[in-house]
């Protein structure tokens, strides 16, 4: 899933992108806010986080230009807390209304409610994957088998994700190394045969044998 920032205050846009890359959303944040609409409609994300104080526009502006030519979802994401601003924002085609300071759980938590429910009948990334009766809950952070659950640390998540996504494929050290950098994480060849060992040990427990393959010189399979 693909989110798109529109925040002017530059560490608010950083915590924000940080935060929503850690959950495993593809994030973009705007730094330009000269035509916002357009740069937002021309990315075709699935989702808008948008403030309404801005530089040259207000959100309120932005939003009725989105929804004269898209339905993507809007969370409008301000400090303004007045009942008639979240009113008008809702009257304007935004789909929820988050005041800051906002705690990081419950904003993930309405934009994973706002992605299910605007997405239910298109198709997305899903947050669950099934291979062999294991399943990966992105969202939770766990996997389970028959019953049995356990959680994960973040770099084992994402770790997990990247095979499941390519489940019956080789992926590579290298590759795997690339795409945990690429999202935030910063992680050496050492680190990563430390969380390998430590995924399978989480699936020993809860009766999970040999679901990753290591193919010597090649990297990893399931």
């Amino acid at each position: 899933m693909h989110i798109v920032i529109v925040e002017d205050d530059v560490i608010i846009r950083q915590e924000l992108k940080l935060l929503l890359e850690n959950a495993l959303y593809q994030v973009t944040a705007l730094c330009e806010f000269g035509d916002v609409a357009s740069a937002l409609l021309s990315m075709n994300p699935d989702l808008v986080l948008l403030d309404l104080n801005l530089p040259n526009e207000s959100g309120f502006n932005i939003c009725t230009k989105i929804r004269a030519k898209s339905e993507v979802p809007v969370i409008f994401v301000t400090s303004r807390t007045d009942s008639m601003d979240e009113l008008t924002a809702i009257l304007k085609g935004g789909d929820d209304y988050i005041t800051k300071p906002f705690q990081a759980p419950i904003l993930l938590a309405r934009i994973g409610a706002v992605l299910k429910r605007t997405h239910r009948e298109t198709k997305g990334e899903p947050v669950r994957f099934t291979h062999k009766e294991v399943e990966l809950d992105i969202a939770r952070g766990t996997v389970s088998f028959r019953g049995k659950q356990t959680e994960l640390s973040k770099n084992e998540l994402k770790m997990m994700h990247l095979l499941f996504r390519k489940k019956g494929e080789i992926v590579s050290r290298a590759d795997m190394i690339e795409y945990l950098w690429d999202n935030q994480v910063f992680i050496d060849d050492n680190t990563l045969s430390v969380n390998i060992t430590r995924i399978r040990e989480k699936l020993k427990a809860i009766e999970v044998f040999d679901l990753i393959e290591t193919k010597r010189g090649m990297g990893y399979r399931i």
